[in-house]
């Protein structure tokens, strides 16, 4: 089985075959991220039928594709189906006359594509599942699909006959900083750290997105074979991206073009203030959506209610394509790009999310994974007589001691000046002033190649922490 990482999802998928009942799984995520590929990988020797729906098809041509996909391992199917209950009635006599007294894993891929205007799939769909597969205890029944929001609203939240039936849910996100190292690996493609850290930021951990870098090319190279050749996978991605996940795309289209111009996030104020979008449910959904997807992040900044919770974009293709992409229509190469400032800017915020991303890896390597913890970013406007301060990432520990993250994505040892180390010890000051908190508070650089400890470094900064330690 070639696959990096995804050992928990794996896990649980394996531990399916174990079970003395029935499954009923439900996988979904962002387009390309691997949901297919998994489940064909860890299901290889199980999967008794499997089939795709077919994009903007109609019912009787949907049947069709359902009645073929049966008729190929089962030459003696009946007729084509007329409804969707004769088809799932072919499967189940097809199932009957398995004589595999192991579990048998049926895979409706692009589910929703299958579901058309009063075709009665998902009652059929129920039907199949309540009537049948949850009266055996050797089907493991796997409905899958980019369409998050649909196979969300339209099977997990089913009011139906649907209801509460999922017995599993996973929402298959990017893969990780290692996860990406082991699949380069994987491919024979050898990189350092920084490099692939620079590739991530750029188009995040979707396998898809990854599967074409070839051993040998420097992240130019790569970067302008993905971005800015004739025939460049990535060329035109964001105009498919969001409309393969979501019903009304353009809503959540204007929420992530308002957060990419917003390196702190917004709140849903301040969104519909940026975006026009009425205040209502179409809102909430949409927001609830693109982060169930993993596209945006909430982040609760300290003594801050609900309300006040920033959504922050934390996907790097949609802010790479904002940020650099959108920006720099005129440069046709990655050279060119790196030398704008648009470049540097982007390069700054979008490390920074990448230490969002990783928390679970900076506790480990600061040895407080076990303590509960809340992680965002600060900013204070300047007054009268006070600076404002931004501060890149805090994270407030439940032992009363806090680390203020200073991300630096730079291409040697970054060394810190009397002029950085007053800054720091300032920014410290007035969060502890404007915050009341009574925390201990630790000074934590997270750079590429280290930071040099002069006595600058000493005055201010508690501790570091290296690129690598994201790849734990």
């Amino acid at each position: 089985m070639k696959i990096a990482g995804r050992q928990e999802e794996i896990a649980l998928l394996k531990n399916l075959l174990k079970k003395e009942e029935s499954s009923f799984v439900a996988m979904y995520g962002r387009r390309r991220v691997g949901k297919t590929y998994l489940i064909r990988q860890v299901y290889q020797s199980e999967i008794v039928f499997e089939c795709s729906g077919v994009l903007g098809k109609k019912m009787e041509q949907q049947l069709e594709n359902f009645w073929r996909s049966l008729h190929e391992i089962n030459p003696q199917a009946q007729l084509p189906p007329k409804t969707w209950i004769e088809a799932f009635f072919q499967l189940r006599a097809y199932l009957n006359r398995q004589k595999q007294t192991t579990k048998k894993v049926i895979f409706l891929d692009e589910i929703s594509w299958f579901e058309t205007p009063r075709s009665g799939f998902l009652a059929a769909l129920d039907n199949f599942w309540n009537q049948f597969c949850s009266r055996r205890n050797d089907i493991i029944l796997v409905i899958c699909g980019s369409a998050a929001s649909w196979i969300i609203n339209k099977v997990v939240n089913n009011k139906g006959g649907l209801h509460n039936r999922i017995t599993n849910q996973l929402l298959l996100m990017p893969i990780t900083l290692g996860e990406t190292k082991a699949f380069f690996e994987l491919n024979k493609v050898n990189l350092t750290l920084k490099d692939i850290a620079e590739i991530y930021m750029c188009v995040g951990g979707v396998p898809f997105y990854l599967k074409d870098i070839k051993a040998g090319n420097s992240v130019p190279q790569i970067l302008n074979q993905l971005f800015y050749q004739k025939q460049a996978i990535l060329k035109n991605e964001f105009q498919n991206l969001y409309a393969a996940l979501f019903k009304n795309n353009t809503v959540h289209e204007k929420i992530v073009e308002a957060l990419a111009a917003k390196n702190k996030g917004l709140t849903r104020n301040e969104i519909i203030k940026a975006t026009g979008i009425k205040g209502g449910g179409g809102l909430t959904t949409a927001l609830e959506e693109l982060t169930q997807c993993g596209f945006i992040m909430p982040i609760y900044p300290v003594k801050k209610a609900k309300e006040d919770c920033l959504y922050r974009l934390i996907d790097e293709y949609s802010l790479f394509y904002f940020k650099v992409l959108k920006s720099s229509k005129t440069k046709s190469s990655w050279a060119q790009i790196t030398e704008s400032q648009g470049y540097k800017i982007w390069s700054g915020y979008a490390f920074e999310n990448l230490c969002f991303k990783h928390t679970l890896q900076i506790k480990k390597a600061l040895g407080i994974s076990g303590i509960v913890t809340n992680e965002y970013s600060y900013a204070a406007k300047s007054k009268t007589n006070k600076q404002g301060i931004q501060i890149d990432m805090i994270i407030d520990r439940a032992d009363n001691c806090l680390n203020i993250i200073e991300a630096k994505f730079h291409n040697t040892e970054f060394e810190v000046s009397e002029a950085y180390a007053r800054q720091v010890l300032h920014k410290a000051t007035i969060f502890k002033e404007q915050t009341g908190l009574k925390k201990n508070v630790f000074i934590t650089m997270l750079s590429v190649f280290g930071v040099k400890k002069n006595q600058h470094y000493l005055t201010a900064v508690t501790n570091q922490l290296l690129l690598d330690d994201l790849f734990t």
